[in-house]
């Protein structure tokens, strides 16, 4: 039986890349003891972006990530099966 091979779309790997980067600086936050439900929301998206242009590997990680947690139905062009 042929493996039909279904792309990743690039958006969907950035919106993954961005996801890490604002977790690793929430993550970042609270081991200083920072209450991340007081920092606005938009101060953690700014704080993600910097993250995330000096940690280009997360865009790697988040293609990895993509092609092995895509289960079941393909939902569009962008999700592999």
């Amino acid at each position: 039986m042929a493996r039909h091979f279904k792309p990743v779309g690039t958006h969907a790997i950035h919106v993954l890349a961005r996801l890490a980067a604002k977790r690793a600086v929430q993550d970042e936050l609270r081991a200083q003891g920072v209450r991340v439900t007081l920092i606005r929301p938009a101060e953690i998206a700014e704080r993600a972006v910097r993250y995330l242009e000096q940690h280009p590997e997360l865009y790697e990680q988040a293609l990895e990530r993509a092609k092995t947690t895509q289960k079941g139905p393909s939902i569009g062009p962008f999700f592999l099966t």
